[in-house]
């Protein structure tokens, strides 16, 4: 077997990066996404009052996936983020 074909080893274990802790993240998603549910849906209530549960689901749920994608998770991420990783909190 020539040189070419020696396999890489991946990196060792003690230069991984800690994963992040799901209970944390659930815990930090539920309280900032508690209040944001409970403000679309008194905007949306007096607007849909008529109209079926489902209609009103339809509308709710691609706002609140977009901001879950695209503001809350990434707030979290950045102000957290030492949280998540259970790691010391950095000096600001």
């Amino acid at each position: 077997m020539s040189a070419d074909h020696i396999a890489v080893k991946p990196e060792s274990t003690s230069a991984r990066q800690p994963k992040p802790c799901r209970f944390r993240l659930s815990f930090l998603l539920i309280v900032a996404i508690y209040p944001l549910i409970t403000t679309l849906l008194y905007v949306l209530m007096p607007l849909t009052s008529s109209w079926e549960t489902w209609h009103r689901t339809l509308v709710i749920t691609p706002v609140m996936v977009s901001l879950i994608v695209f503001l809350v998770t990434p707030a979290i991420q950045r102000h957290f983020g030492w949280y998540l990783l259970r790691v010391p909190r950095p000096e600001r």
